[in-house]
């Protein structure tokens, strides 16, 4: 069974069709850069290019990098314009796909999703968290394998500042900071997150999975198991084209 995944991110808008079987990309995905300012419209003009390019008309699941009431409604809105608050996300992405059927879901609780099914959770009880880390920082929460959707601890405190304006890879990013640097402060909101939740496992997920090997290493102090999340920076797609499929049932 394939359906189609959309990927919102403060940087880029990227999808594919999904095999839901396998838990992976049907095709190659394609990405366009995220508009800036990053406005309701703005963003459903790159959502209706990526599903165009692959002629879909099928259900679309789509992520939001915010808090998703009932499934539809956007309540924050940190790394996209403010005039998404209260928008009718569902409603909005529908009609300009032409009436397709559409399921909106928190990008990191997508993510989540992916990776307790195919990925680094499969399998594991207790309390696993998957924390992402791009434009900003997102959270999913998972006690023996249900989701606790819009955790959003990306915006916990951290030296008086939201925590992913220092730990996010923006933030390495835009401060040049090295690995070993960047590990530190990645370490300092882990052992924050940690003392809130205690989670048996922590899933780094978002790009910079893909280079875990690069500031693993220089984590330590944490009592929770850590490891990379194994669908990487396309889990955000296949979370969402999951949550579209239980929709569509």
């Amino acid at each position: 069974m394939q359906i189609f995944g959309v990927d919102i991110g403060g940087s880029g808008i990227k999808g594919a069709p999904v095999d839901l079987d396998k838990g992976d990309l049907a095709q190659e995905r394609c990405k366009v850069l995220t508009p800036h300012p990053a406005t309701p419209d703005g963003v459903a003009d790159g959502v209706k290019q990526v599903v165009d390019h692959f002629g879909w008309s099928g259900p679309v699941g789509l992520t939001f990098p915010g808090v998703i009431t009932d499934g539809t409604h956007i309540r924050t809105a940190a790394n996209v314009d403010k005039s998404w608050i209260d928008t009718d996300a569902r409603k909005l992405f529908s009609e300009r796909l032409g009436g397709l059927p559409v399921t909106v879901v928190n990008d990191a609780d997508a993510a989540g999703v992916a990776e307790m099914e195919f990925g680094a959770g499969r399998g594991r009880k207790g309390v696993v968290m998957l924390l992402t880390f791009g434009t900003g920082i997102g959270s999913a929460l998972f006690t023996d394998g249900e989701l606790v959707p819009n955790t959003e601890l990306g915006h916990l405190e951290l030296d008086g500042h939201d925590a992913e304006k220092k730990a996010s890879s923006k933030a390495k990013e835009d401060g040049d900071l090295t690995w070993e640097h960047w590990a530190r402060r990645v370490t300092k909101y882990l052992t924050h997150v940690e003392m809130l939740f205690s989670p048996n496992l922590f899933i780094i997920g978002g790009g910079v999975s893909r280079k875990a090997e690069k500031f693993l290493p220089y984590i330590e102090g944490i009592k929770a198991e850590i490891v990379p999340a194994q669908l990487q920076n396309n889990a955000g797609i296949v979370g969402a084209a999951m949550r579209a499929a239980h929709h569509a049932r």
